[in-house]
């Protein structure tokens, strides 16, 4: 049997920052001076997986709701130290006109994008990582991504924490090689370890071997909770101290960090075209933005897999 081509699956917020950060505004600007390094960078990026990827079909996903309130509601911490002063995330007063360029020239391309209300892109994709025929690959920077990696199905995780020119193809043996871990035990690791990007305070004094260890020796935070009321569990006395200091933490950490698998997500044409759905459309959103190198980069990509 011919091996079916991947799905790509972009966390489309995760390639966009990366490319504002790594391009100079001043490297790209359209004619009225707009900055639009996000934008040539984007779609860059897009080609170069496309290229080397090889994908049939491809869906990128959007944050509709970067920090939804079931999961603050749990841990009140949650990326709290990225709203802003007036609500909503902090982002570059720069970067934030760029992104309805970049859907429109997805939808000019004829690549789909979905959010969904209440979710992050991260439940988005991991909802789609379980519902898309396989072989799936997900493209992002976002760490808590590798608790969808998923070799029965398979489901891979292009970690792109480098850049795409860099990207890591991450299986079950990768996950467990770069923390210590099975992804299947990734929600746990992160919760004991922390993480303070998305304000996961973690267990204060456990780092990621010891979190790892504790993992491998109780199976999963169930099994690690349940032997901490064994006194014959083995736990040094300091170590046992801070878990059970955390238990009221450890409670809900995991549902937080937790990727939703059950986002209720419309039918969805996730066929990847060979050419442009609207190459007019394409064209006037390249010549208004200057554009014409990366829109003619990506379609070229897309050509070279007919």
């Amino acid at each position: 049997m011919a091996h079916r081509p991947p799905i790509l699956l972009i966390d489309s917020a995760s390639l966009y920052f990366r490319a504002y950060f790594g391009i100079p505004e001043s490297a790209a600007r359209a004619e009225d001076g707009s900055p639009v390094n996000a934008v040539r960078g984007f779609l860059d990026m897009l080609a170069t997986l496309i290229r080397t990827r090889r994908p049939d079909r491809m869906i990128c996903a959007l944050d509709h709701d970067w920090r939804p309130d079931w999961r603050v509601a749990l841990l009140p911490s949650y990326k709290a130290h990225r709203v802003a002063p007036e609500g909503g995330e902090v982002v570059p007063d720069t970067l934030t006109p760029q992104v309805p360029v970049i859907l429109d020239v997805l939808a000019a391309i004829g690549i789909t994008t979905v959010g969904a209300a209440g979710y992050e892109a991260d439940d988005v994709l991991g909802t789609l990582s379980i519902t898309q025929p396989a072989p799936v690959e997900v493209v992002s920077g976002d760490r808590d991504l590798f608790q969808l990696v998923d070799d029965a199905r398979p489901v891979r995780l292009l970690y792109v924490g480098r850049g795409v020119a860099k990207l890591e193809d991450c299986d079950d043996a990768a996950v467990q090689a770069r923390y210590g871990v099975p992804a299947a035990r990734y929600a746990d690791f992160a919760a004991l370890r922390g993480d303070p990007s998305d304000g996961l305070p973690g267990v204060p004094g456990v780092g990621e071997k010891t979190a790892a260890r504790l993992l491998d020796r109780h199976g999963d935070l169930p099994g690690i909770l349940t032997a901490l009321d064994d006194p014959r569990s083995g736990f040094a006395p300091g170590l046992r101290t801070k878990l059970d200091a955390a238990r009221d933490y450890l409670a809900v950490a995991p549902k937080v960090v937790r990727v939703a698998l059950d986002v209720p997500l419309p039918e969805l044409p996730t066929a990847l075209p060979n050419a442009p759905a609207d190459p007019d459309g394409l064209l006037e959103l390249a010549r208004r933005w200057n554009l014409a190198g990366s829109t003619r980069r990506l379609v070229d990509a897309l050509a070279d897999r007919a």
